[in-house]
């Protein structure tokens, strides 16, 4: 039978030190096969005819039989030439609609987990499938029921990190807890300022008494925690959509991208055919006056008008006056999110006495905390519209709702980040 020589050079012996060393050497020994920088063992039959040439081990393998097919049986040379895949996506339960969107613009198929609660609700994770070595994508927003999901995530972290993932990153559409970012101020101020107030409807450092801005005492700044907690989860980098206020993104010890949803939203408008001179921009509050500067300037550079509002408590806003002219204008108020729609009802009830023809309500991240459905669906807006970073329930759906999908911008982001890729040039 005509055979083939397989000759390998690695080892540099003399003859009869191999010699000896040959009778004590067993038919099979193990080998590592490297992939895709995955090493998977394999064990290599040897023949019974061994060749000693000039100090080279050399063997015989039959013509009709390859060197792959020497080297092992079938089922080992599939795990050694099946390229590996290092790039998982896995989903919580807070928005699967999302991630199975996001896997579907990238090509891929959502990880296997199994996730359940006990009846307590304690939340266990498991992972159905191999992650080591593998750069690891969890989605899941922190929504309503805030608590429960920002465990969900945290525990999925956690499993992922005891799995050996490669990296961890937390893609959250949604960040609960982004609006406790500082402690809330008040102003201190004393009769006799106050009295001079009423009666001049002014304010002058000469006036006897003092007027002094504090931060209210032994308040939680919670979005800072829930950035630690994230961290020590396990966590190497964290993915967000539109984050509340851009000092959140400092809590973070870890690398965190943040991704726009205005891009998404200025395209529908873009299809709307507005007139640029019947358009303006409205802020809702003046701490959203830089969005809405930025989303003017890419809305066909159109004009920019201001609410001034005075809040009394916790999702409780009263309008008082508007900046701006809006007479005879279409009005697109821009917003991060809507929660109990108490801020943006007000300021589409001042736009419109102020003779605005229409009023668009613009916002990435759709809370609906009631009584916000039947504020929004009041007839105060032509249209209101959203992204999907938090899933909107069937009951809550009305006429003038429009949903737009961020999956392709999250699938890019993930891409990018996966790549070493910039994000940031995505928004340019």
């Amino acid at each position: 039978m005509a055979t083939n020589t397989f000759s390998s050079t690695s080892f540099e012996l003399r003859s009869s030190l191999f010699q000896r060393s040959l009778e004590n050497l067993p038919r099979r020994f193990r080998v590592l096969g490297c992939r895709s920088k995955q090493f998977s063992s394999t064990e290599c039959k040897l023949t019974k005819s061994y060749q000693v040439s000039n100090g080279h081990v050399s063997a015989s393998v039959p013509r009709n039989q390859n060197v792959a097919d020497f080297l092992g049986t079938r089922q080992e040379q599939e795990i050694i030439q099946k390229p590996v895949q290092r790039l998982r996506i896995f989903s919580g339960t807070a928005n699967p609609l999302l991630s199975q969107e996001v896997a579907c613009y990238m090509g891929l198929d959502l990880g296997k987990i199994k996730i359940k609660r006990f009846a307590d609700g304690e939340v266990y994770v498991q992972l159905e499938e191999s992650v080591r070595g593998c750069d690891v994508f969890l989605v899941q927003p922190t929504c309503p029921p805030v608590n429960e999901n920002l465990a969900e995530l945290l525990i999925m972290i956690d499993a992922c990190r005891r799995a050996s993932a490669r990296s961890i990153t937390a893609v959250i559409p949604y960040f609960g807890y982004a609006r406790a970012d500082r402690k809330n101020s008040f102003v201190s101020i004393s009769v006799k300022a106050w009295q001079f107030f009423l009666t001049r409807r002014v304010y002058s450092p000469g006036v006897p008494g003092r007027l002094v801005f504090l931060t209210q005492g032994r308040e939680s700044i919670a979005a800072k925690l829930v950035a630690n907690l994230i961290t020590k989860a396990g966590a190497s980098r964290v993915l967000a959509c539109d984050i509340h206020s851009g000092q959140s993104l400092g809590y973070f010890d870890i690398p965190i991208d943040h991704v726009l949803g205005e891009p998404v939203i200025l395209d529908y408008l873009a299809s709307k055919m507005i007139s640029a001179n019947d358009l303006v921009v409205v802020s809702p509050d003046v701490g959203g006056v830089a969005r809405a500067r930025g989303f003017a300037k890419k809305l066909s550079d159109a004009p920019l008008a201001i609410v001034d509002k005075r809040r009394h408590g916790h999702n409780v806003s009263e309008v008082m006056n508007l900046i701006g002219d809006v007479k005879g204008k279409v009005a697109v108020m821009v917003d991060d999110m809507i929660d109990t729609a108490g801020t943006i009802a007000n300021a589409a009830a001042l736009l419109h006495q102020e003779g605005a023809s229409a009023v668009y309500a613009c916002c990435t991240h759709a809370v609906f905390s009631p009584p916000a459905i039947e504020r929004l669906s009041s007839g105060l807006f032509q249209e209101v519209i959203i992204t999907n970073t938090i899933p909107v329930a069937e009951r809550n759906y009305f006429p003038q709702l429009t949903v737009l999908s961020v999956a392709n911008l999250l699938g890019e982001a993930i891409w990018r980040v996966h790549d070493d890729a910039s994000v940031s040039s995505m928004f340019k």
